[in-house]
């Protein structure tokens, strides 16, 4: 049975367990985060750094659930006019801590259009939270491509749900960027590495993105 997911939208590595024993292995892996996923991303604008560790805190977005933002005083204030057995315990649940790291892989222009620029980012998601990686990329301006929930305009919680993204691309770069995508996300699981839960060994598989 497979022991973890991936976003809809996501291409890439899943790991199926064969027995009972690498079932509940798998889970413990998971459940304390001793396993390393990565993946590649293609995001809108040319990211400045080569390398660095978004440190944002998630919490879910009352406004449109069941999605996620970033975690703001203004937003937290906002739950405490709600019921939790009208909208539910979780969409109250305290924001919890979430760590990304990027490196970049290669600053580009989408389909070779350097009126389009985009960066293939390698991303680590330290935390593993619900959407992470498609909330953190969009709150620091930077929406991974194709993104219609999180990216320019998208469907909910847009720009992660901040009120003012000041940094990475411009709106209106990164709104040509959305249209030339038409909502083909480019994020893909490109490696998974633990240690074996019934052998003992340590095991990587890798897998190169479509885009």
């Amino acid at each position: 049975m497979v022991v973890h997911r991936l976003g809809m939208d996501t291409s890439g590595l899943v790991v199926f367990a064969k027995t009972m024993d690498a079932v509940r292995g798998m889970n413990a892996l998971f459940r304390t985060r001793k396993i390393t996923r990565q993946y590649q991303a293609l995001v809108a604008g040319h990211v400045e750094k080569d390398q660095g560790l978004i440190n944002l805190p998630l919490m879910r977005c009352y406004e449109h659930p069941p999605y996620m933002r970033v975690s703001t005083d203004d937003h937290q204030r906002a739950l405490l006019d709600l019921d939790a057995s009208v909208v539910g315990s979780k969409l109250l649940e305290a924001p919890k801590t979430s760590l990304t790291h990027y490196s970049v892989v290669a600053r580009q222009g989408l389909d070779g259009n350097d009126d389009l620029p985009v960066t293939q980012l390698t991303l680590t998601s330290i935390s593993g939270r619900t959407h992470q990686l498609n909330v953190h990329c969009a709150a620091v301006g930077h929406p991974i491509v194709g993104d219609t929930v999180y990216g320019f305009n998208g469907a909910a919680a847009a720009a992660g749900g901040l009120p003012d993204v000041s940094t990475g691309a411009p709106l209106a770069t990164q709104e040509m960027i959305a249209v030339a995508a038409a909502g083909n996300m480019c994020v893909h699981a490109k490696m998974v590495r633990f240690r074996h839960p019934v052998t003992k060994k340590e095991v990587e598989f890798t897998s190169s993105p479509p885009f």
